[in-house]
């Protein structure tokens, strides 16, 4: 299993809890599908092995501390993709005012503009409309002084996080590897089917905040990420 390519941090509305303030509702949802699904390649695996009288007495807690592991793992990649992408783009931020700056008069600045947003705007909008809408947002940007280009208060939330969620967001999936230690293939049995039942209900709270239908995300997320798992496994995981 590899690990999820950090989106861009999103501005996070302010709530009453922790994981408000530290992450995106979205951010949130993707870090608990992945973590789920590191630890289902474990978990589901098991059905391909075959293992001999003496190995099954801890095998179940030596799965768990392996899952963590690997959750705990790529949290903490993640938690440095998702600071580092907040450099990256407060650093294209920095390329384009420095852009506007050096442009030779008013239509080349247009023309820096519109090549960042033409591919967003061009499906939607007229080209008087947009050249219009660059060129107020030109007067307005020459005017602005670039923010300095470093890491910041939120950008290590974010990555504290990440790392947060990775490990809290896998933790029922492995509670039965620790409960159920004494019969590995019933206690992996069950974590497989708690997993599953984490995927649905995130997709469920992932289409609620979507606005679409809830019991089809759900499902459509649980059923992906099996999909997805059974793939990975015999490519290695």
């Amino acid at each position: 299993m590899t690990a999820r390519i950090a989106s861009r941090p999103r501005p996070r509305p302010a709530g009453p809890g922790l994981f408000d303030r530290l992450l995106d509702p979205i951010d949130r949802l993707s870090e608990t599908i992945f973590s789920v699904l590191i630890v289902l390649t474990f978990t589901l695996a098991y059905g391909v092995l075959r293992l001999d009288a003496g190995q099954t007495a801890d095998y179940a807690s030596r799965l768990f501390v392996a899952a963590l592991g690997a959750a705990f793992a790529w949290g903490i990649i993640d938690g440095i993709m998702y600071a580092l992408m907040g450099l990256f783009e407060r650093g294209e931020k920095h390329r384009l005012l420095r852009d506007l700056r050096w442009a030779a008069d008013e239509e080349e600045g247009i023309e820096v503009i519109a090549g960042e947003l033409d591919h967003i705007l061009e499906p939607i909008t007229r080209e008087e409309k947009r050249r219009a809408l660059y060129a107020d947002m030109l007067e307005h940007l020459r005017d602005s002084h670039a923010q300095p280009v470093r890491l910041n208060r939120d950008d290590l939330l974010g990555a504290v996080g990440s790392v947060l969620v990775a490990v809290i967001a896998v933790l029922p999936s492995l509670a039965p590897l620790l409960l159920l230690r004494h019969d590995p293939e019933l206690a992996i049995r069950v974590s497989n089917v708690v997993s599953f039942v984490v995927l649905f209900i995130t997709g469920y709270q992932w289409g609620r905040y979507a606005g679409a239908h809830p019991l089809k995300t759900g499902a459509s997320v649980a059923a992906i990420s099996g999909v997805m798992v059974l793939i990975a496994i015999p490519l290695g995981g």
